[in-house]
């Protein structure tokens, strides 16, 4: 949205993108489309499939008012919306490797990720190799010839560390590969992959797009080199979201501006108060300028969200677990980016290059939005009883 050459702040345009309210007789918000067949008015309309829509799975008015939506937010040239976080990562991945070709991955990728990675992206004879996320320009050492695939995440999963993106995508175009990021963590608020040289942009919509903890979506985002591709292998594989799940995600796309700058607010300062807490040997948060990659992220960030980790000074599963089970307001559970606030014990067992020397258990907080002070003392509590 632009208006006398001035483009419009984040929240205005969150409010108002996706959507036309003159194209549903006034209504603010898109129709729910619930369809599978649609109809053509004559044969040759039907045989040239010469109208907009076609089939449910190839999109429906619900699914490109998001879509739209997202390729605003990330600058992109088109859209898929499929059911889950994990088949964003999943359909990207089969759109780009075949048979023979070597996929540089990550080492501190989501751990989903690396378990399709090293099941069925091996069993259908791609080669897989995890990189150290710290690896900067020196991934070119690591291209191959049939390297067709760089895959990023930044902040890395549950322990942090910042990619140098733009170097390493670099890199990986010289080698004639294309680089995919998952960007769930920043959101395109705060970071916008193809700004940075990324080629397709992944997020799990389940987390700050949705906002309330009640729903599974993912969405990936392509630039004109790789759109049509992309495309292609979403309309093979069929694998279409709900119109009801794309139309939480579109409604929770309203606000995100807003929980995301409350989400930030209150983990910086629960982060910047950890760090000074008796029990806690590091904070690992990359707004922090104690973080190793702190400079990266101020290069290239303009934000930071509500998930970062800690680590206890000492002990191992029994203080993590007495953490844990001494928490009142944390809940226990997965995912993150709802209103609620989460904990979570982190493994790194099943990294092979960045699992750490850290000196106690890492412990992953998701900061919700209650309030910071309550969620203090649920903390202090826990570091209680840890060391007990």
């Amino acid at each position: 949205m632009a208006d006398n050459h001035r483009k419009k702040g984040v929240n205005t345009r969150l409010a108002h993108m996706g959507n036309n309210p003159r194209d549903f007789f006034g209504f603010v918000n898109p129709p729910v489309v619930h369809g599978s067949t649609v109809l053509f008015p004559d044969a040759a309309t039907m045989a040239s499939r010469s109208q907009q829509y076609t089939y449910g799975t190839r999109g429906t008015p619900t699914t490109d008012a998001l879509a739209k939506a997202v390729d605003e937010l990330e600058g992109s040239a088109g859209t898929i919306i499929v059911p889950s976080g994990l088949a964003a990562v999943c359909v990207p991945l089969l759109a780009f490797l075949s048979a023979g070709d070597h996929a540089l991955i990550v080492d501190s990728v989501y751990n989903p990720t690396r378990h399709f990675a090293d099941t069925m992206l091996k069993r259908l004879g791609v080669e897989v190799e995890y990189y150290d996320p710290m690896v900067g320009a020196d991934i070119a050492a690591l291209m191959k010839p049939n390297t067709k695939v760089v895959f990023t995440e930044s902040p890395a999963s549950n322990t942090f560390e910042i990619q140098d993106i733009p170097v390493i995508a670099a890199a990986a175009h010289n080698g004639g590969a294309i680089v995919l990021m998952d960007n769930t963590w920043a959101t395109p608020l705060y970071f916008r992959p193809l700004d940075h040289g990324v080629d397709i942009s992944i997020h799990a919509a389940t987390k700050y797009p949705a906002g309330h903890s009640d729903v599974l979506l993912g969405t990936v985002s392509a630039n004109e080199k790789c759109w049509k591709q992309l495309h292609e292998t979403f309309i093979t594989l069929g694998v279409c979201a709900g119109p009801d799940d794309v139309y939480q995600v579109l409604r929770g796309l309203r606000t995100m501006g807003v929980r995301l700058a409350h989400h930030q607010e209150s983990a910086l300062a629960i982060a910047r108060w950890l760090e000074g807490q008796p029990g806690v040997a590091q904070v690992l948060h990359p707004a922090l300028p104690s973080h190793p990659g702190h400079a990266l992220w101020k290069r290239d960030f303009s934000g930071s969200s509500g998930i970062f980790s800690f680590v206890l000074s000492q002990g191992g599963g029994a203080e993590a677990h007495a953490f844990l089970d001494a928490l009142e307001i944390f809940g226990l559970g997965y995912s993150w980016g709802g209103y609620e606030s989460l904990a979570v014990h982190v493994s790194l067992s099943d990294r092979t290059i960045t699992n750490g020397s850290y000196p106690g258990p890492v412990i992953r907080l998701q900061i919700g939005l209650e309030d910071v002070e309550d969620l203090k003392a649920d903390i202090e509590k826990g570091l209680a009883a840890a060391r007990r």
